[in-house]
């Protein structure tokens, strides 16, 4: 996820991401990828630590069908400005966030740490998969952690996408920090906070369960150019959908 070690998961976590090399062993001697002998259904037989990526029972991606519509909380974003730091972590295109941006849900409140992108969507709706999806990465104050999952079709181009785009590294395991420039991942959002919700993991190695998924309902778009650039550096970096094992899916009404 980025180029510093990402250490041992659900804590480091926070900073690294759902997928990304979080850890030493994994990044640098496992060699876990998406294809070949680093594939995700290789990926518990590369580490001890990624066990859980074959003996969970609440893994991530899902296909998210038969949701219940209930009355669920509202997502409450509270993102601030913040400068640009962006890495190219051999697995995806990563965005490092200072702290003090917020997501509260109820009396839950987690920080952002980090967005990164996966080309096509990791997860399918009612069987259907998206052109690309971002991942924001949040945690509370105990490192439990929340993402937000933000799906993408092509169609108009997204002025945030052409932001990040323009500064990846030139060369894997590179971080640029971009002086001048700073971005708001609230322009990832759509206007339309409807989600669906579900309990999950990681989708990377160690595959770490008990993270909690708020998927958002309305997808957002990105050009062709957009979805093409990103594909020529990782054409295939979703991990497969995984089994659901009778988990309880809830979506807004």
């Amino acid at each position: 996820m980025k180029s510093r070690s990402c250490g041992t998961f659900i804590r480091l976590s926070l900073w690294c991401s759902v997928l990304v090399p979080f850890s030493v062993s994994a990044q640098e001697s496992a060699h876990w990828g998406y294809k070949g002998e680093g594939a995700p259904a290789n990926w518990s037989k590369l580490d001890p630590a990624n066990a859980t990526c074959s003996a969970g029972q609440r893994q991530s991606p899902i296909d998210i069908k038969g949701a219940k519509a209930s009355a669920l909380l509202a997502l409450k974003f509270d993102y601030k400005s913040a400068p640009l730091s962006i890495t190219d972590n051999g697995h995806t295109i990563q965005v490092d966030y200072v702290p003090g941006s917020m997501l509260t849900v109820g009396g839950k409140t987690y920080v952002l740490k980090q967005f990164h992108f996966h080309h096509p969507s990791e997860e399918h709706v009612n069987g259907r998969g998206y052109d690309m999806v971002a991942h924001l990465v949040h945690a509370d104050a105990d490192g439990h952690l929340a993402v937000v999952a933000v799906l993408f079709n092509t169609g108009q181009a997204n002025a945030m996408i052409g932001q990040v785009w323009k500064n990846i590294p030139a060369g894997k395991n590179k971080t640029v920090n971009v002086s001048g420039t700073t971005l708001n991942a609230g322009d990832l959002l759509p206007s339309d906070l409807g989600y669906f919700t579900y309990s999950g993991s990681l989708t990377t190695p160690p595959c770490s369960e008990d993270v909690t998924w708020f998927v958002l309902k309305t997808p957002k778009t990105l050009s062709p150019d957009q979805l093409a650039a990103f594909a020529r550096l990782y054409p295939d970096n979703a991990r497969p959908i995984q089994p659901t094992n009778g988990r309880e899916m809830l979506e807004t009404k």
